[in-house]
């Protein structure tokens, strides 16, 4: 007889217990677990199963799909599965089920070769029972078997592993008798709700199975073990070690939260805490984070090549109360030696893991003795040191330090602090780059804005500008007070749609262009005509950039408000372009909005401006604003137009008092769009400020208004500004008479400066012309421009008005 191809059961011999190996395969038949002795029974490596269908490991010549569902009490067979290799190997299975972390059957496949050659015949029953008691002692898996008393039978190989114990020391004894109470206590309670439902079920515990050990997080799985008549004598116990899982999903929400959180107010130093906040207590014990200085004052951030280097503390968090662990404040500057991590860290852009022992760290506490027992102090034991780099610059260092925490930093932590750390780095740099441009577009437009409201007779101003605090940038809102002639003024609102510095130098632009077209003394519908054709000649020369300019938007938009009012006549004049209505109060107490046509935006072009009208009683109070001002997410704009005229109501001290009221009110918090507001309260001019005479077109008359002019100033304690008035008036009269026609009118008006006026019914206006050395005339204009302050002419309907204003002195005033 040939013995080495005789069976070898007839020999007496069994399978060597050595080559079981075990599995787990998913409801899906997908292969979730595989262990080294499956690896050596059909040669695959744990990556190249894990995550595939178990159809796949069955030999060419199997009969049929395998189907461990068919029995309740487990399944067992033979059938044939595939080497690496490629030929079929024979062997015994046996399926135990049981739940997932998720709560769906999953199987735990035992399998030993088989020493009978194919075809095979059925195992003796001793055979098979004693494979499956080897295989189970040798499952790698922590597998513990309960009675109904919860006192253990049986241990797996893992569970000896997982818990120190052999099995003999733990058969007999309560989970109670060898886990921590934390983690008995769910165990137990899972374990009776087993027995009492006979429904298996899933719970994660987290501890450490013995003294010695780190902490893990374990998916138990707790399922009843039925008898041949189906009753529950024992439940069946699995624990799966999911830490590696637990920690990366801990490291994902650690790295979603600092994308999500990290940043979001564009402030650098709000930032750097913002990361601080949220990875202190989840990675380390304490952080700091220093910026390099010239970063904070927007330059670009250079470290210094030699010596020791100071960088600002911007952020720190610790898990104790107070920070105790920092040796600084934050705000102050630290000064890190050049051999110290840090300061490596910071030249050289590449982080570093230390334990305290190290000799890099050694040298840093040996010069630093503050920093020195602070270490000691707290037990410091694990550095990690990582710059925050952004566009290839470094732009500071974060330092993380472990100390109520055993365990050192690892290289997952390091990767994940390096992580953390770029992704901080950009967020600093936007708020960085952020801040520059906002303070550059801040002085751009507060040097465009009024710095001092020119002196005038017509109102008394107050007017406040408060810049945006959006991510969007500062916006290109503009507020004037400009003095007319004959004792006006113009009040003025504007605001440019869009942020950042093409706004603010937009608005300069503008402000500009009203202030030229005032000094036209042009009514305020034309005034308005005349800019919508500046804003489109401005939106044309930004239409015909470079396509390559991708900074440069053509949208250019922009709302105005144009007001003069008279101190003589006390009536206001005003137009709007897509601007909200002025706000008046009268001194009765009671405030409304003046009803005027909104007219459309600057920019659009071809449509008209609607100018009103109204009387103005004395001591009114007109409030000009900017849609910043009452357009709030808290409430619509309805609402905050409600809320405007309230509080134009209240009585305050004064003017200032009043924006101050109104801003606080409005905008308790940051606001999110610029805002203008200007009150101007108005004055009146009485019958004993004003002169008018009415004159005939006759030469000879002049003679005379000088005359009553000479009275006029004499009654009004004028008599120093006589002289220079009666030439003025003489030169002014005299050409009226000779190149106006009727009617003539004389007019003077006594407030901060004197006005002098006169007004014929021609449109042509004079000219100041340069006289040779021989000319009879010409020289009349040139010597009211020498003796006054300002002249001009003002265009009316049905003329014109050449005035003049003499500078009176401030005893007289």
């Amino acid at each position: 007889m040939d013995m080495e191809n005789a069976d070898p059961l007839e020999n007496g011999r069994l399978p060597d217990p050595v080559t079981a190996a075990t599995a787990v395969v998913d409801a899906r038949g997908i292969v979730t677990g595989w262990s080294t002795g499956a690896q050596r029974l059909l040669g695959y490596p744990s990556e190249d199963v894990v995550g595939r269908p178990a159809a796949g490991l069955l030999g060419r010549n199997a009969d049929a799909p395998v189907d461990f569902s068919s029995a309740d009490g487990g399944w067992r067979g033979t059938p044939l599965l595939r080497h690496r290799d490629g030929h079929d190997v024979a062997a015994e299975l046996r399926a135990y089920a049981s739940l997932d972390r998720d709560g769906s059957t999953q199987w735990l496949i035992v399998a030993t070769p088989s020493l009978r050659p194919y075809p095979r015949l059925a195992p003796p029953p001793y055979e098979a029972e004693a494979t499956t008691e080897e295989a189970f002692a040798q499952c790698h898996l922590p597998v513990m078997i309960y009675d109904a008393e919860l006192r253990a039978l049986r241990g797996s190989a893992g569970a000896v592993r997982a818990l120190g114990l052999s099995e003999r020391q733990m058969r007999g004894r309560r989970v109670t008798d060898i886990l921590p109470p934390h983690i008995c206590t769910t165990v137990e309670e899972g374990m009776h709700r087993v027995f009492e439902t006979g429904n298996p079920e899933l719970f994660h515990v987290h501890g450490r199975p013995r003294p010695e050990a780190r902490g893990r997080h374990w998916a138990v799985t707790v399922s009843p073990v039925r008898n041949p008549a189906g009753e529950i004598r024992h439940v069946q116990l699995i624990a799966l070690d999911v830490t590696e899982r637990h920690q990366a999903r801990e490291r994902l929400a650690l790295l979603n939260d600092i994308s999500t959180q990290v940043g979001s107010t564009l402030d650098v130093t709000r930032t750097a805490q913002e990361m601080a906040d949220i990875a202190v207590g989840r990675l380390a014990d304490f952080i700091s984070i220093d910026l390099l200085d010239s970063l904070l004052r927007g330059f670009e951030p250079r470290p210094s090549e030699e010596g020791s280097v100071g960088l600002r503390r911007v952020a720190q968090q610790s898990v104790l109360p107070g920070v105790p662990e920092s040796v600084i404040q934050t705000g102050n500057v630290d000064y890190y030696p050049d051999s110290s991590p840090p300061a490596r860290c910071l030249l050289t852009g590449r982080s570093s893991l230390h334990r305290t022992l190290d000799e890099a760290v050694g040298i840093w506490q040996t010069s630093d003795p503050e920093r020195a027992e602070k270490v000691r102090a707290f037990g410091m034991h694990s550095v990690i040191v990582v710059p925050l780099r952004a566009r290839g610059i470094t732009l500071g260092v974060a330092v993380l330090v472990r100390h109520r925490r055993r365990h050192p930093f690892d290289d997952d932590d390091l990767l994940l602090a390096e992580e953390i750390a770029a992704r901080t780095a950009v967020a600093v740099d936007n708020a960085r780059r952020f801040t520059r441009e906002r303070t550059t577009a801040l002085t751009l437009q507060r040097s465009l804005l009024p710095q001092r409201v020119a002196a005038q007779d017509a109102v008394e101003v107050a007017h406040r500008y408060l810049p945006a605090r959006s991510q969007a940038g500062l916006g290109g809102d503009w507020f004037d007070v400009i003095p007319l002639s004959g004792a006006r003024v113009a009040l003025v609102v504007g605001d440019v749609v869009g942020h950042g510095l093409r706004a603010s130098a937009t608005m300069g632009r503008l402000r500009t262009a009203v202030r030229t077209l005032a000094d036209v003394d042009l009514p305020p519908e034309e005034l308005l005509v005349h800019l919508d054709d500046l804003v489109t000649h401005l939106r044309a020369e930004e239409g015909t950039a470079s396509d390559t300019d991708l900074d440069m938007v053509t949208d250019l938009i922009a709302t105005c408000l144009y007001v003069v009012y008279d101190p003589v006549s006390r009536r206001c004049t005003a137009a709007a372009a897509g601007h909200p209505p002025p706000a008046m109060m009268t001194p009765d107490g009671t405030a409304e909005f003046i009803e005027l046509s909104a007219g459309p935006p600057l920019g659009v072009g071809g449509l008209p401006f609607e100018a009103i009208e109204w009387e103005v009683p004395q001591g009114s109070l007109l409030a000009l604003y900017t849609d910043g001002l009452i357009e709030v997410p808290e409430h619509d704009l309805d609402k905050g137009m409600a809320w405007l005229l309230q509080r134009l109501e209240q009585p305050a001290r004064s003017l200032d008092a009043t924006c101050d009221d109104l801003i606080q009110t409005m905008h308790p918090a940051r606001p999110s769009d610029d805002v203008a507001l200007l009150l101007a309260r108005t004055r009146s001019l009485d019958s004993g400020q004003v002169a008018t005479w009415d004159l005939p077109s006759d030469p000879a008359a002049v003679a005379g208004v000088r005359r009553e002019v000479s009275q006029r100033l004499t009654d009004w304690g004028l008599a120093e500004v006589t002289f220079t008035t009666e030439l003025i008036v003489s030169e002014l009269v005299t050409n009226a008479i000779r190149y106006g026609s009727l009617p003539i009118q004389l007019r003077l008006i006594r407030g901060a400066a004197l006005i002098c006026e006169v007004s014929d019914s021609s449109s042509t206006a004079p000219h100041m012309r340069r006289a040779r050395m021989f000319d009879e005339g010409g020289r009349g204009l040139m010597m009211v421009a020498q003796l006054t302050e300002r002249w001009g002419t003002r265009h009316l309907p049905g003329g014109k008005t050449i005035w003049a204003e003499i500078g009176i002195p401030n005893e007289q005033r």
